[in-house]
């Protein structure tokens, strides 16, 4: 529990960040293409975390890191909100990247540590308390908005109460003394996983687009209430956790290829209505819907590249994970430079082709196979980076 809640730390820091965005483009003057331009600090600071991962967690124990990196993404939230100057905004965005990569790294390892060392399956229920996360944070939000509370006050309300839970776990977060190491590199994909890498791109991206731009898009497009603002992540994340609770009776029922498939449509649908709607509550819905489509298929996507002939699960989790980071971090950004020119709907109408193109790929894969997999004792390398 004690890891899991810092999954749902991460996402209670990074929604509050989400409803935030209105305010800051408009506080410094940005359009659309600047405030796409200026998120693109977060994707560079990754890349820089991917390259020094591995020397990083050669010399600090897993469990300090996730004591010491939770904390310093509070720190870096409350700076990033309540930025005196576009500056320190992408000194900000570039730090979170770097943070925030890291911090999934410890985590995300540390659980496949604890499911090889108890024999259980834990992943899915920690990134289920990550969805959780978000949907609390959006309520949270509306909540203090009523209340009349500011932006840059909120995001430290959030941050105080992040410091009290990562603080109080801080013993068993430090019980994992564990070294991560590796002396392999960063591989691109492979070919036999590109179309792989493709599909949780499409779905990381589409996560980023809904996080980044939803807020922009009630409050510019629809003119949407200030209590709904922060909503459209909020229900996207409530599906998402509803999806991954009881994602698993689902793929059991339609197989791991029509699951892919059909969330990736579904997807498509959600944008479609989040397109053209007329009001908030229909966008609100296509948002909802987009989250139940996307919330099946990433587990799928993990459980196929742990079962490709040729890689270890390790390996192909890593590739598999690069295209979704591409995708979450960068989708943003080109929604932007393509709003900046012709709309913001415009926009969000790339993520129906995208989603349609996933959903093709995941027609063709030969490794997405038909029947869901069975349950297996999972055993994972120290390094996933």
């Amino acid at each position: 529990m004690a890891v899991a809640l810092l999954f749902a730390s991460s996402s209670l820091l990074f929604g509050t960040w989400v409803a935030a965005i209105p305010s800051i483009k408009q506080r410094f003057g940005f359009t659309d293409g600047t405030l796409g331009l200026t998120l693109l600090f977060s994707p560079l600071g990754a890349i820089t975390g991917v390259f020094i991962s591995t020397r990083i967690f050669s010399r600090i124990s897993v469990g300090k890191w996730m004591l010491a990196g939770y904390l310093t993404l509070a720190l870096i939230m409350v700076l990033q909100v309540n930025a005196l100057n576009k500056t320190m905004l992408c000194i900000c965005l570039y730090s979170f990247g770097v943070v925030s990569f890291l911090n999934g790294v410890a985590a995300n390892a540390t659980v496949n540590l604890m499911e090889k060392k108890y024999d259980k399956l834990l992943m899915s229920s920690c990134h289920a308390m990550y969805s959780l996360g978000g949907a609390l944070s959006a309520a949270i939000v509306a909540v203090l908005v009523l209340l009349c509370i500011p932006r840059g006050l909120q995001i430290v309300i959030i941050s105080l109460l992040v410091y009290m839970m990562t603080i109080s776990n801080r013993k068993q977060l430090l019980s994992h003394t564990e070294i991560i190491h590796s002396g392999k590199g960063l591989r691109l994909p492979s070919a036999s996983v590109l179309g792989i890498s493709f599909i949780c791109m499409v779905l990381f991206m589409a996560e980023g687009c809904v996080a980044d731009w939803s807020g922009i898009y009630l409050k510019e497009v629809l003119h949407a209430p200030k209590v709904f603002i922060s909503m459209g992540y909020g229900v996207f994340a409530v599906a998402m956790t509803i999806g991954r609770l009881n994602g698993d009776r689902f793929v059991a029922h339609t197989g791991n290829k029509k699951a892919v498939i059909l969330g990736s449509l579904l997807a498509g649908v959600g944008f479609l209505m989040v397109v053209i709607a007329p009001v908030t509550l229909v966008a609100l819905a296509g948002f909802m819907i987009v989250g139940f489509g996307c919330s099946s298929i990433v587990p799928i996507l993990f459980r196929t590249s742990a079962n490709i002939p040729g890689l270890s699960r390790v390996e192909g989790f890593a590739m598999v994970t690069t295209g979704g980071l591409i995708g979450f971090l960068s989708g943003p950004s080109v929604i932007g430079f393509i709003s900046e020119k012709s709309g913001l709907s415009a926009g969000l109408s790339l993520l129906i082709l995208m989603t349609i193109l996933a959903a093709v790929a995941a027609w063709k894969n030969q490794f997405i196979t038909p029947k869901s997999l069975p349950e297996v004792s999972l055993h994972f390398d120290e390094q996933l980076y």
